[in-house]
């Protein structure tokens, strides 16, 4: 499958499965005797959301928006649109937002601050991978799996144009795809 697209494998299925146990024990840990939400965010964070959502005990429920900011490009455009909002009040809540990646900051912050206007108990950052010297806002992840180099990543839920969200790792793209 993609043959000759991948460049190379940066996290291995293995590795993402062990990380995830370890997130949701935190997250077990940290909201025993709570029912957080997880917010995910489309449509990267699907994935990862669902593998997180079964390995919590904790009850939860679960939510999705859809943000943009890249359109079809790989750069962020650093306009935030929301496409799809939350479904249900967030009032006195709280809220864990998971997001497969967190690049410049923007998105988070925006998503973060947005959130905040619903009054929530607590919001909370959920990431699967960071590129730390991306950076344009600081955003802290307070649950994260992996920091990752300045590369273009796919797999696992991350795509580019549609293709290579359901690879089981992630791995850095070809120059020559995108």
């Amino acid at each position: 499958m993609y043959s000759g697209q991948v460049k190379k494998v940066l996290i291995s299925e293995n590795d993402i499965q062990s990380k995830i146990k370890e997130i949701a024990a935190e997250i077990n840990k940290e909201y025993a005797g709570k029912q957080p939400i997880l917010i995910g965010i489309l449509k990267g964070a699907f994935v990862f959301l669902a593998d997180l959502s079964r390995e919590l005990t904790v009850p939860h429920s679960v939510d999705f928006m859809d943000v943009s900011s890249y359109g079809e490009d790989v750069k962020t455009s650093g306009i935030v649109k929301i496409e799809k909002d939350i479904d249900r009040s967030v009032a006195g809540e709280d809220v864990i937002l998971v997001d497969d990646i967190i690049d410049t900051g923007l998105t988070m912050t925006y998503i973060s601050d947005y959130l905040q206007n619903h009054k929530p108990a607590s919001v909370r950052i959920c990431s699967l991978l960071s590129k730390p010297s991306r950076r344009v806002v600081e955003v802290k992840s307070d649950f994260l799996g992996f920091e990752i180099p300045d590369e273009f990543v796919i797999g696992y839920g991350l795509g580019h144009k549609g293709l290579y969200r359901n690879l089981k790792y992630i791995a850095i793209l070809d120059e020559k795809y995108y």
